[in-house]
């Protein structure tokens, strides 16, 4: 085998990569060394502006294959046969912290999948819980900044955190679900996934139906303490990353079952939740569960930046048969999630590897800006209509219309029967074994009672009181103790 040649990034040979030019022995350095300037240059540049949320992620390749028929339901075609597979990427993260943060952290999980349909590539993110903090995506950006680093400690401070979850009483449900026992999964192959947004399924009568996405793990739930945690994460940064890598290399491929819930489109409005609320869950006892497939990880991708950092996943990636529901915080993802993209990786960036369809070419009239590599032919348009056989738009609409009225403002989500912002957070206390609810109540009391400001204390509290007299008893003794003890 004949030896490989190093070279300079426009292919010139490299005599030698280890003394730069210099005006004689131990003089200063040239200028003219192309080489040297190079590759400081291009070292300079090799980091790119990290996600400002989900920034520290692992990611895999694999497959969805189809093991029950929803052909009823959607015709999407990559559902449309049992046994039929699909290529896949995915993309877990954590949410709050940055690149180089730990992995065993008291976090949500970030649960992002790619699917390279015939149709074109299909992006479903959701997270490793059914539910969120808030509900209208204009609140996202300030609730963020309170989760991060405070711009004056330059630390995640407990004031910020709990003070903007006291005005907001309808993270309730969300931080019953982050404060429990699943709020550090012992891994990402042991947690669920959630699309936790609803979408919109149409079938090939046009029918309508609402679905809520389930991958429940395969490998069964496994969750540390914030103990265990905190042990883990100072032993091993990489906890998550390096249980993903090494199970894969062995051949322990983790998998998932996917479930959906599907509500007929028709019985939206009358439901006793808003269907569209991503506070809140639909009980199962109103929409069962219903198995659709089983997604296999089975690949590791070769390099970590240009596939899983470089990995752009959008909520409005869809395909014919799928489309979006009316839940504001999903519609204002659809914007977010793509434009961050344009502005990490360039407008082009659905042209990287990982992100390109794999099974549907990508045929429109985009051109030029940074890192262009889709040009078309000579004779190419650039522009639509015209008289040279390019690409046209097919009359077809991905999914069923849906029927709007009013008056245009703002507005709070429409109130349904059982619409209240403490409700399902109750209940999911109140499903809870008692160890279960000891560390719930323990692992809030932890950080609520850090808090300066006694009142943003008594506005949480009455949060956790308003879900279950015992519930909100239970974490105002406990932070009192705490802060009486501090």
């Amino acid at each position: 085998m004949s030896k490989r040649v190093l070279t300079t990034e426009s292919g010139a040979p490299v005599a030698d990569n280890q003394n730069s030019a210099s005006a004689g022995v131990g003089g200063p350095l040239l200028l003219q060394d192309q080489h040297l300037l190079e590759k400081l240059a291009r070292f300079n540049r090799e980091r790119i502006p990290e996600r400002v949320v989900h920034a520290r992620g692992s990611g895999a390749y694999g497959y969805f294959e189809v093991t029950d028929d929803v052909t009823g339901f959607t015709r999407a075609a990559f559902l449309n046969e049992v046994g039929k597979r699909t290529e896949t990427f995915i993309r877990f993260s954590t949410v709050a912290d940055n690149l180089g943060g730990a992995d065993a952290v008291r976090d949500p999980r970030g649960f992002a999948l790619k699917f390279y349909t015939e149709e074109g590539n299909y992006d479903l993110v959701g997270n490793n819980t059914p539910v969120f903090f808030i509900k209208d995506p204009i609140k996202f950006p300030d609730f963020i900044h309170s989760q991060k680093r405070d711009p004056f400690t330059g630390k995640q401070e407990p004031d910020n955190v709990w003070d903007f979850w006291a005005h907001s009483p309808e993270a309730t449900h969300q931080i019953t679900w982050l404060m429990g026992d699943r709020g550090i999964p012992a891994s990402y192959r042991h947690m669920n996934g959630y699309g936790s947004h609803t979408y919109q399924w149409t079938n090939a009568e046009g029918e309508a139906f609402f679905v809520k996405y389930h991958f429940k793990t395969n490998q069964g739930i496994r969750c540390l303490s914030s103990e265990q945690g905190a042990e883990i994460a100072g032993k091993d940064a990489n906890s998550h990353q390096t249980d993903l890598l090494q199970a894969i290399e062995r051949g322990v491929n983790p998998s998932w079952t996917l479930y959906v819930q599907i509500m007929p489109a028709a019985e939206a409005a009358g439901y006793r939740f808003n269907p569209f609320d991503v506070t809140k869950v639909w009980p199962h006892a109103d929409y069962p569960l219903q198995r659709v497939g089983r997604l296999v990880l089975d690949r590791n991708p070769d390099n970590v930046f240009a596939e899983v950092e470089q990995a752009a996943f959008s909520p409005n990636n869809f395909v014919p048969g799928i489309t979006a529901s009316p839940d504001k915080m999903l519609q204002g993802r659809m914007f977010a999630y793509a434009d961050a993209h344009r502005y990490r990786l360039g407008v082009n960036h659905t042209q990287l590897p990982v992100n390109a369809p794999k099974n549907a070419p990508a045929d429109n009239y985009g051109r030029d800006g940074f890192y262009a590599t889709r040009y078309g032919s000579r004779h190419d348009k650039n522009y639509e209509p015209n008289s040279y056989d390019g690409p046209t738009q097919t009359d077809a609409p991905l999914g069923a219309p849906r029927e709007v009225s009013g008056w245009t403002g703002t507005y709070t989500y429409a109130e349904h029967v059982k619409d209240d912002h403490f409700f399902q957070a109750g209940e999911l206390y109140r499903l809870m074994s008692s160890d279960e609810q000891a560390r719930l109540v323990a692992n809030i009391a932890g950080g609520l009672s850090q808090v300066s400001r006694d009142d943003v204390v008594e506005k949480n509290l009455a949060h956790f009181h308003a879900a279950d007299p015992e519930y909100g008893k239970r974490v105002e003794e406990a932070v009192r103790e705490l802060r009486e003890n501090q």
